[in-house]
């Protein structure tokens, strides 16, 4: 299936579900580029990286057209967003937990997308969650980039994690025979869920052990 026809069949639930989420992850972005007082144009920047980044690194691997390149209204949420966050920008930079709700709307809506995506091209479900996964936390990555902080999805914080586990769900929910709709909901709702509990009580995932770290710093000195 090519990607016209995948785009095809995105022309309902799961089309919202993308154009939401590409607001939600261009808010996310657009809101740190201008705590970090970037311009109009460098905080818009940011957040059009930040929203197609991982659907695009999705659909390079699945040998198709990256997606926003085949529908204008994925742009227009981007400029959307820019133009939330100059109206509220007030609000959304001094009210730090806006950034983790729009981030993890956007993260769970994304590998909601990708997985369904991966699932249309015909590749077995081991692939879709892979697919599901670079959707939702590698735009993360290039937004953490072009801010020059230390990727989000690379630190001790559980966000890749919360995105394998959305998509082990979403497996296990089809395997009772839901439907794809339902499949969604449940892998939207674990991540959400996952990333306001591993923010709020501080969960993470152990740190490279220390031991060694001395020698390895003479050696790159």
């Amino acid at each position: 299936m090519n990607s016209i026809n995948v785009i095809q069949q995105l022309t309902g639930f799961e089309y919202a579900l993308e154009i939401v989420a590409t607001l939600f992850y261009a808010i996310s972005g657009i809101r740190l580029a201008a705590v970090k007082r970037f311009d109009w144009f460098g905080a818009y920047s940011v957040g059009f990286v930040t929203a197609i980044g991982g659907g695009t690194m999705r659909d390079v691997f699945l040998g198709v057209n990256p997606f926003w390149m085949l529908d204008v209204w994925y742009c227009v949420a981007t400029v959307a967003a820019l133009a939330v966050v100059i109206l509220l920008r007030k609000y959304l930079v001094k009210i730090e937990g806006l950034y983790y709700i729009f981030d993890a709307f956007g993260l769970a809506l994304f590998v909601d997308v990708g997985i369904y995506k991966t699932l249309m091209m015909g590749f077995p479900m081991w692939v879709a969650i892979i697919m599901g996964t670079i959707t939702g936390a590698m735009g993360g990555v290039l937004r953490d980039v072009f801010i020059n902080e230390q990727p989000l999805v690379f630190r001790k914080e559980i966000y890749a994690t919360c995105c394998i586990a959305g998509g082990l769900l979403y497996w296990i929910v089809g395997l009772f025979g839901a439907s794809a709709i339902t499949q969604q909901i449940a892998c939207g709702v674990i991540i959400i869920a996952v990333r306001f509990f591993a923010v709020k009580h501080n969960w993470s995932m152990p740190a490279m052990t220390k031991y060694g770290d001395k020698n390895l710093e003479k050696d790159y000195q």
